[in-house]
């Protein structure tokens, strides 16, 4: 060896932050693409672009909320634009000008979801309250009359007997084919008939707290550049809130948006190096829905590889247990038909969820189609779980793309979908960048291992 430097840096190395790898050229060309301007070319793009497809939304579609969202978020985008392109005459003009600066990127994206998202959002809550039944999407009434359920009965489901009783028109909205703790978010509606206890009202609460969360989390980050407020952070943050795709779906609906949030916050207490927190966030997911699943999933096997697998496990497969205890001991039969039997495509009726995604068209065109479909999707959960046993995740950025791209893949090849569920992989994808901190010691020829960072915190 003589004299020369070991391959496998020594424990007392810990804290030395490897050289980082080149950034792929996909990297690259995104990096460049989202700082033009100082970030402001895509602010604008985002805006424009969100205020058609709004205006679209409002012209076109043949969903009644969606059409009244699109209605009130086109204006809302149109002015967010409008403010954007006043920051770039502002920053030709006066170089370094506050007015075009981050803090002002902030502002306007605040300003964004506030017009686009929860202005929509109240204003269909107060006119359902005044009588009109037009203004939420299905999933708001599934989960407020499963907060009532679970209130009355302790538990959130309807057996298959009882389902069968409804009428033929009401039995699609009998079924609850989420986990137990989504029933929480009703259970305002079974205290008061009033608009402030619209499900959507909760889901969007929940969702700013957890994402504000999420952000002071990575304040703590070492070596972060403006730390928690950082240009990666804030299209982050974009990505879960202003997004065309997220505020359409928490102005009608709003289920997922939670989901999403304490997802993000999951990768974010990753970042932080905190695995027994990020399980917990996960796990919170988890026990509101089946899509944050893959994600604990591979949050676990990060876990692992800072020896922490088990303590990351407790709280992200732990809670979801646990939410389902009660459902389980009250009716385990109702358990089954809702969450098992329902989106296997085997209850009394069939799920609406049918975009034309390549495994819906597969199921739906090829003989033996939904076994095709199911069989890529098989193989692609396969293809995953071995990257994940041979190369598992050793940063949050890597735990990110990985979550990201599997959901995607899953999406896409589910015979019954929803367009909707393109926020999961989007706003994780696009987080992934938000979750890297800057180099805070540099020591050329190390390389990162297990042994180069800190312990592991809770």
């Amino acid at each position: 060896m003589g004299g020369r430097l070991s391959r496998r840096p020594s424990a007392r190395l810990a804290g030395v932050t490897a050289d980082p790898e080149p950034p792929a050229p996909a990297t690259r060309r995104w990096t460049a693409i989202d700082s033009a301007a100082g970030g402001l070319a895509l602010d604008l793009g985002l805006y424009a672009a969100a205020a058609t497809f709004a205006g679209i939304t409002a012209a076109t579609s043949t969903l009644t909320p969606h059409r009244a969202w699109g209605a009130l978020a086109t204006a809302g985008y149109l002015l967010a634009a409008l403010a954007v392109a006043g920051q770039f005459l502002a920053r030709h003009r006066h170089a370094g000008t506050p007015l075009a600066g981050l803090g002002a990127r902030w502002a306007v994206t605040g300003f964004a979801w506030a017009t686009t998202t929860l202005l929509p959002l109240v204003t269909q809550s107060v006119q359902r309250a005044a009588g009109r039944t037009d203004r939420a999407q299905e999933e708001v009434v599934v989960v407020e009359h499963a907060g009532t359920r679970l209130a009355e009965h302790g538990t959130p489901y309807l057996g298959h007997d009882a389902i069968a009783a409804l009428p033929p028109g009401e039995q699609l909205l009998g079924y609850t084919p989420y986990q137990p703790g989504m029933a929480l978010f009703g259970l305002p509606r079974a205290v008061a008939d009033a608009w402030w206890t619209d499900a959507r009202i909760w889901f969007a609460l929940v969702t700013a707290v957890v994402l504000a969360a999420a952000v002071a989390t990575l304040r703590t980050v070492p070596g972060q550049v403006a730390p928690g407020r950082g240009p990666a952070v804030l299209r982050g943050v974009q990505a879960a809130t202003v997004l065309p795709v997220c505020a359409l779906t928490l102005a009608t609906g709003g289920d997922d948006l939670p989901v999403l949030a304490l997802c993000l916050l999951a990768l974010a207490l990753a970042a932080a190096d905190r695995p027994g927190r990020a399980g917990l966030a996960v796990g919170a997911a988890g026990a509101l829905k089946l899509f944050a699943w893959p994600v604990a999933v591979v949050l676990v096997c990060w876990a692992a590889t800072r020896r922490a697998g088990l303590r990351a496990a407790l709280g992200a497969l732990g809670l979801p247990v646990l939410a389902l205890l009660p459902a389980l001991l009250v009716d385990r039969d109702a358990l089954v038909e809702n969450v098992l039997r329902f989106p296997l495509g085997h209850g009394l009726v069939t799920s609406p969820a049918q975009s034309p995604f390549p495994g819906h068209l597969i199921a739906t065109a090829l003989p033996a189609g939904r076994i095709v479909a199911a069989a890529l999707l098989v193989a692609t959960g396969v293809a995953i779980a071995a990257r994940l046993l041979r190369r598992p995740p050793r940063t949050a950025v890597t735990t990110a793309l990985i979550c990201g791209y599997g959901l995607l893949a899953a999406i896409l090849l589910m015979p019954s979908t929803r367009f909707g569920y393109l926020l999961y992989p989007i706003a994780l994808l696009i987080w992934a960048p938000a979750l890297a901190g800057r180099p805070a010691l540099h020591r050329p020829g190390i390389r990162a291992t297990s042994a180069t960072r800190p312990a592991a915190r809770a």
